[in-house]
């Protein structure tokens, strides 16, 4: 047992001890910091992957506008509330939930 003390108390052990746990804890570039920073960093590349599927889609979206003029003049009325001369716009709100 006073064998297992020494080795607990020696001055390197003791080091050794307080330089993990300056690292683990206290260090501006702690092992706590590090992992708030890599989930943020997993978070953001999730950010960038929902970003890149929306472009897609809005580039298919305008590239199908471009070729079809029944769907640029759908996208104008709907978006813009576009309409031709002699036309009446008529706005239909949908019923809200009474609560």
């Amino acid at each position: 047992m006073k064998r297992a003390w020494r080795i607990v108390w020696n001055k390197y052990v003791l080091t050794a001890g307080a330089f993990a746990v300056w690292l683990v804890f206290l260090d501006s570039n702690s092992y706590l910091i590090q992992r708030e920073l890599d989930a943020e960093l997993t978070e953001l590349d999730a950010g960038i992957t929902f970003y890149e599927h929306e472009i897609s889609w809005q580039v298919r979206r305008l590239q199908d506008v471009e070729k079809n003029p029944e769907l640029l003049e759908r996208f104008a009325r709907e978006t813009y509330w576009m309409h031709r001369p002699g036309e009446e716009v008529v706005l239909v709100e949908s019923a809200k939930n009474p609560e």
